[in-house]
């Protein structure tokens, strides 16, 4: 099938919107299937730290991109574009409707507008520096080195992704260009028969869900999760740096106190679920659907919506 008409649906917005529930609802009416877009929902062991679909929620449909890693081992934007492609095309060969619903944007956009990721050759001498300097520096102030060199990279890079941070000033280090230049040349158009979801709500709606998750989290015994992957080893890897697992651990290493470790996965889930969506509006054209109220209505409408757009020639 050519891919440009293949199609893809993504579900798109902050964490805690909803884009779980909104996703199984469209694979079901479409005959879909879902492509994890969460960046953390590939490591094994990490399900509650990471809200992973539970079996339950899947309700028969088949989910791709989850449980693929084991915690130590490192994942790029340009693995999963790798990945992603191959299900999208896989999918649509059997006559089905790829869904990705998810909430890391660098990560969906690379597939939906096919990222050229730089090629750059690697100095091994020079990134053992720029990872001392990090740990020297911090997160924060380590993540400003890129604000003159790659401004683009600085504002989509989260500075708790040290290592993409790290790839960054390398990259610019070996070729001078910043590594985010190759995607300034991507195609204004998707190659697919796309269809961009967004949900948004309330704010303080939004804040106090993610309030009320954090702590059905601690209920469900994220706490004990965390201990057990800390006591396996799982320390300075990628997947213990995502938000809900370095605040437990900060507490695991008695660097603060419990409540205050649960305060902070608020705080930082608060702030993430800011930053996603003014990156999705500004990164991403899509039809955007509040989710404040209404919301088994709100579902039945971005169906017809959805329908209606890919029956379109």
């Amino acid at each position: 099938m050519d891919k440009k008409k293949q199609k893809l649906v993504t579900v798109l917005g902050p964490t805690a919107v909803g884009k779980t529930k909104t996703s199984i609802e469209l694979a079901k009416a479409l005959d879909g299937e879902v492509i994890s877009g969460d960046s953390m929902q590939i490591y094994r062991g990490m399900d509650i730290g990471t809200a992973k679909v539970t079996t339950e929620e899947m309700e028969g449909i088949p989910h791709h991109l989850i449980d693929i890693k084991d915690p130590t081992e490192s994942f790029s934007a340009a693995e999963f574009q790798d990945l992603a492609t191959d299900l999208v095309a896989d999918i649509n060969s059997r006559g089905k409707v790829a869904i990705i619903a998810g909430g890391t944007g660098l990560y969906v956009k690379s597939v939906t507008h096919q990222y050229a990721f730089s090629e750059a050759k690697e100095d091994p001498a020079y990134r053992a520096k720029l990872e001392r300097f990090a740990e020297e520096e911090g997160a924060v102030a380590f993540h400003s080195r890129l604000k003159e060199i790659d401004p683009v990279s600085y504002e989509n890079v989260h500075p708790n992704n040290v290592r993409r941070v790290i790839r960054a000033l390398e990259v610019y280090h070996v070729t001078g260009e910043p590594v985010s230049a190759s995607k300034d040349a991507l195609p204004e158009h998707s190659p697919y028969h796309l269809v961009n979801v967004g949900l948004t709500m309330d704010r303080d709606l939004l804040y106090d869900r993610i309030n009320r998750r954090v702590d059905l989290m601690m209920e469900a015994g994220l706490l004990e999760e965390a201990r057990a992957l800390h006591a396996e080893g799982v320390r300075d890897c990628q997947s213990v740096q995502a938000i809900g697992y370095k605040e437990i651990y900060r507490f695991i290493d008695g660097r603060v106190s419990y409540e205050d470790a649960v305060n902070e996965l608020k705080q930082n889930s608060r702030r993430y679920a800011k930053r996603q969506l003014t990156w999705f509006r500004h990164q991403m054209e899509m039809d955007w659907f509040d989710m404040t109220n209404d919301r088994e209505e709100k579902i039945q409408t971005i169906l017809q919506v959805v329908a209606g757009k890919l029956a379109e020639s």
